[in-house]
């Protein structure tokens, strides 16, 4: 099979044929009608067909290890790091392998073909990151995959925190990243970023930072970073994650923050289920939701998106991979229920993160672009979010790599039918 038929198509009326061959896109055509099925064609039933779903933010190499050895009991961010730190000294290349194929294989189930995976690299010898990449390599039918280097301790703060970072840049990870809020002094954070972006810029490499994850409204490394992308100009290279302490900023500096946000024309990722989760620990009442300013950045201009952060592990004890489910909760926590926003929600799980992650033309559903698209069991936006949709189908470079049966469920007759319910 080459072709689906019966498609319908984000912003765009009627139902469509899509054909592929050789691993591309060649066809784009507008249906006068439903067109009958046949067994040349993937029939699609009048629901939506969408570029491939992208996880812009995960950690893989900590993925299912909750609990073990001991489970985050204050569901605080650094309580999970400790833990980390206590799962890490027991890592094995064939764990973390193992561990992180599963967990693609539960993205690649929800539709998701494109991920990027930060890799934590405070350790010596890069085990862990030699690791990963080996399954950036062996995952490639399934996934995508780029890997960011994590200072998870630190860069400044961590023995040889600088060196471990040209290492992995040196040993091949596609993205640079760091945690300047989590370094022992400002003036440390602020250090980490200026030598991180020299670092991606030196060897042309994207850069993914954790920032101002803390609901501390004097964590204040956002304004750096941006400041350090605009006068690089590397804003379309460049992702802010999490900015959680945003959610506690005033509303002075915002608006004084977003200027120079908007200048530098940085990207940023909100990992709803996780900061609802970890941020918020230290107050009583009334409670912070832990969160950044989602909807402010995307009325802004600002290019935003939702992430997973974590399956099973020490800093969020649940997941499955279905990004969808983020979509939802995200929406809900920031706010984003209203009719424009509903009518192209799908944007901060497909588009948004793809302009995040630099795809470009590796993306997208257009003439010449790879054969790459997902099935979902609703026909448009906001549907797949009010009927809680999922992916039935993933198409990758032409060649199906996913199915989903949907259950079904029948609603038996009551045998003694109750009031306003009987014949």
């Amino acid at each position: 099979m080459n072709q689906i038929i019966n498609a319908r198509l984000r912003g765009r009326d009627g139902l469509f044929s899509i054909e592929w061959a050789g691993g591309l896109i060649r066809a784009i055509d507008a249906q006068p009608g439903p067109q009958p099925a046949t067994a040349e064609a993937l029939d699609a039933g009048g629901m939506l067909v969408i570029p491939p779903l992208v996880e812009p933010h995960i950690h893989l190499d900590a993925a299912l290890t909750a609990g073990e050895p001991r489970w985050n009991l204050s569901g605080t961010l650094f309580e999970g790091i400790e833990r980390w730190a206590e799962r890490k000294a027991r890592v094995t290349p064939e764990d973390t392998k193992a561990r992180a194929h599963r967990t693609l294989r539960m993205l690649a189930a929800h539709g998701i073909q494109h991920v990027r995976s930060h890799v934590d690299v405070t350790e010596p010898g890069l085990g862990t990151l030699k690791a990963m990449l080996e399954v950036r390599d062996e995952a490639r039918g399934l996934i995508d995959l780029q890997l960011v280097a994590f200072p998870q301790e630190g860069i400044e703060s961590f023995a040889n925190g600088r060196a471990l970072m040209t290492e992995a840049v040196e040993m091949g990870v596609d993205v640079v990243g760091g945690i300047p809020h989590f370094e022992n002094t400002r003036e440390q954070g602020v250090a980490s970023i200026h030598f991180l972006m020299d670092l991606a810029e030196r060897h042309g490499r994207l850069v993914d930072v954790h920032c101002d994850e803390t609901d501390d409204p004097h964590s204040r490394f956002l304004e750096v970073l941006a400041e350090v992308t605009r006068v690089k100009g590397m804003g379309a290279r460049v992702t802010a994650s999490h900015t959680t302490a945003m959610g506690s900023y005033d509303n002075a500096y915002c608006s004084r923050l977003f200027r120079v946000l908007k200048q530098a024309g940085l990207s940023f990722i909100s990992c709803p289920t996780e900061s609802i989760h970890l941020q918020g620990r230290f107050d009583s009442y009334p409670k912070r939701r832990g969160l950044t300013r989602v909807p402010e950045l995307d009325r802004a201009g600002l290019n935003v998106c939702f992430a997973q952060d974590s399956i099973v592990d020490p800093w969020y004890p649940l997941g499955n991979g279905n990004l969808l489910r983020i979509l939802d909760a995200g929406l809900h926590i920031c706010h984003m229920l209203g009719y424009e926003d509903l009518q192209r929600c799908l944007d901060f799980v497909t588009d948004h993160s793809a302009r995040a992650l630099a795809l470009g033309a590796g993306y997208g559903l257009e003439v010449g672009r790879p054969a790459s698209l997902v099935l979902l069991s609703a026909d448009s936006d906001y549907e797949v979010l009010r009927s809680q949709g999922q992916a039935l189908l993933s198409l990758r470079h032409g060649e199906v790599i996913m199915r989903r049966t949907p259950g079904e469920t029948t609603l038996l007759p009551l045998s003694t039918p109750a009031p306003g319910y009987g014949p």
